[in-house]
C-alpha cells in the first residue's frame, strides 16, 4: 500500500487515466446503443419470417456489414478507423478520437445482441398483438422490445464490459486511459505498482457494471 500512495505516476497520472477512460465507454457506449438498437431491430423485422421481410437489404446488412466488421479484430480496425476518427473529431489522439473507433468496431456486436433479444419473443404475442390490429410499430415498441427489455439490459451490459476491454487496447495507439498508463509505465517501464492497480481498477471497473447492468435487468423481469 505504501508504494501505491507514494508512486509519483499514480498520483500524477492515474485520475487523467481514469477519467478518459470513463469518457471512452460512456461515449462510445451512447452511439453504441443509440445505433445498434434499431440496426438490431432492423435485421429482425426485415429477416425472412419478419414483420417485414426485405431479404436483399437484410442479406447485405446481416451478412455483409455486420458479420465483415464483426469479423475484423479490434487492433487492427481501430488501426485502420485512425484516418475516419481524425476527420470526425479533428485529432487521431484522446479519448473522443478513440470513441469512433470503439463504437464502430461495437455497434454490430451489439445490434446482433439485439437481434437475438427479439427473436426470443414468443410469436404467440406478436401474432395477438397483429390479430387486434396493432400496426407494426405498435408491434415493435410494445411487443419485442418491451417483452425483451430484461434481455436488452443484459446485452447492453456485456456490451459495456466488452467496450472496458476494448478502451485499454485503445490506450496502446493514442487513446489514452487505463491502457495507456498500464502500456506506458507499467509495461515499458517495469512498474509493476501501476500495472498491478490498473488491473485491479478494470477489474473493478467491469464488475460494478455488470452488477448494475444485472440488477436493472432483474427489476425489470416480471415473469
Amino acid at each position: 500500500m505504501n508504494d501505491i500512495f507514494s508512486n509519483p505516476v499514480l498520483a500524477k497520472a492515474l485520475p487523467e487515466a481514469i477519467i478518459e477512460t470513463l469518457q471512452m465507454v460512456g461515449i462510445s457506449s451512447f452511439f453504441t446503443v443509440l445505433i445498434g438498437l434499431p440496426l438490431g431491430v432492423f435485421l429482425h423485422v426485415s429477416a425472412p419470417g419478419g414483420l417485414r421481410p426485405m431479404p436483399v437489404t437484410n442479406r447485405i446488412l446481416s451478412d455483409v456489414i455486420v458479420n465483415i466488421t464483426r469479423s475484423i479484430p479490434f487492433a487492427i480496425l481501430m488501426v485502420a478507423l485512425i484516418p475516419l476518427a481524425r476527420a470526425l473529431t479533428g485529432t487521431s489522439l484522446g479519448p473522443v478520437a478513440a470513441s469512433v473507433s470503439l463504437s464502430i468496431g461495437t455497434i454490430p456486436f451489439f445490434a446482433r445482441l439485439v437481434e437475438n433479444c427479439l427473436r426470443d419473443v414468443h410469436h404467440g404475442k406478436i401474432d395477438a398483438a397483429q390479430v387486434m390490429g396493432s400496426t407494426k410499430m405498435q408491434v415493435i415498441n410494445k411487443v419485442m422490445l418491451r417483452e425483451s427489455l430484461p434481455a436488452l439490459v443484459a446485452a447492453a451490459t456485456t456490451t459495456v464490459v466488452t467496450l472496458v476491454g476494448f478502451s485499454a487496447m485503445a490506450g496502446l495507439v493514442g487513446g489514452g486511459g487505463l491502457g495507456k498508463l498500464a502500456y506506458n509505465y507499467g509495461f515499458q517501464r517495469f512498474d509493476v505498482t501501476v500495472m498491478l492497480v490498473t488491473i485491479v481498477l478494470i477489474i473493478v471497473l467491469v464488475q460494478v457494471i455488470q452488477l448494475v447492468g444485472e440488477r436493472i435487468s432483474r427489476s425489470l423481469d416480471h415473469r
